[in-house]
């Protein structure tokens, strides 16, 4: 059986470039080795950014060593659940993609939270 979004289908890829998720296959899949619960496709914002920088995770320094760009504002990022929940009660907590955010993900945080930070598509 496929993984499962928060609204209960499929779960859709988050983000190819840059290259995201905890088994970097794009997808925000999960498992018992990923301690983190990289769970939630988030659109970066600035602001989340530098909060997570003041939290001691810099997401913005390029690691080419471990085959890591660095993120910018508007790209798409598989985040841990309860850095995201964090960042929702600092008030700063990124747009999600409800489609590519991994139905376990409600463990940490509740349905009505990510639809109230839901990225709202616009049609291509």
């Amino acid at each position: 059986m496929s993984a499962r979004n928060v609204l209960g289908t499929e779960l859709v890829p988050c983000s190819y470039d840059p290259l995201t998720g905890f088994y970097r296959d794009g997808c925000c899949n999960t498992d018992a080795q990923d301690q983190g619960s990289h769970l939630i496709c988030a659109k970066m914002t600035q602001a989340f950014l530098d909060f997570s920088l003041q939290q001691g995770n810099d997401l913005v320094t390029p690691r080419p060593e471990m085959r890591f760009a660095g993120l910018r504002a508007g790209d798409r990022w598989c985040l841990c659940a309860l850095r995201w929940q964090e960042a929702l009660e600092a008030g700063v907590a990124p747009p999600v993609v409800l489609e590519c955010t991994h139905a376990q993900a409600l463990e940490f945080v509740s349905l009505a939270q990510l639809q109230a930070h839901a990225l709202v598509r616009t049609s291509s």
